[in-house]
């Protein structure tokens, strides 16, 4: 089992379009949502799958479980999804020792853009780039499992 600690943020301009590494395009769905679980599906390009099961209601801190799965199981999950698909292309952005993901999405959630980095520690401060907008870690309205169910917050 694995911790996922993470921090997100609002993205405010394209300052890190000229640092991005190439971007790999996304389709997420959400089998099961809970307030404090999920399991979720992910292809990648189009050509991988991955299984992830996340746990916790911490704003920062979750339990995460993580498999590839054969990529005709995953279409055929994508069908039985709760809420929209979730479509975006991640770009990996290193920064100061950390690397950010950032995701531009598409399809239902056209035009908005959020910033994730990983931590190893709680205790992690990252530098933020001069692109990061506001903080929506612990606002569950910005969780992918929330924009799968409610759509587009207001920003």
């Amino acid at each position: 089992m694995a911790k996922e600690i993470e921090r997100k943020f609002l993205v405010s301009g394209d300052g890190w379009r000229s640092e991005a590494e190439t971007g790999s395009v996304f389709q997420q769905a959400y089998i099961v949502t809970m307030d404090d679980r999920s399991v979720r599906v992910r292809i990648a390009d189009g050509k991988s799958a991955r299984m992830t099961l996340k746990v916790g209601k911490s704003a920062v801190v979750r339990d995460e479980f993580e498999y590839e799965i054969p990529l005709s199981d995953a279409l055929a999950m994508i069908d039985l999804a709760v809420g929209i698909v979730i479509e975006k292309t991640r770009y990996r952005v290193p920064f100061h020792g950390f690397v950010w993901e950032v995701d531009v999405y598409d399809g239902a959630l056209q035009g908005l853009v959020i910033a994730e980095v990983e931590m190893r520690s709680e205790d992690d401060r990252p530098d933020l780039p001069d692109w990061i907008g506001r903080e929506v870690s612990g606002e569950r309205r910005f969780s992918n499992q929330y924009l799968a169910l409610d759509g587009r917050p207001p920003d």
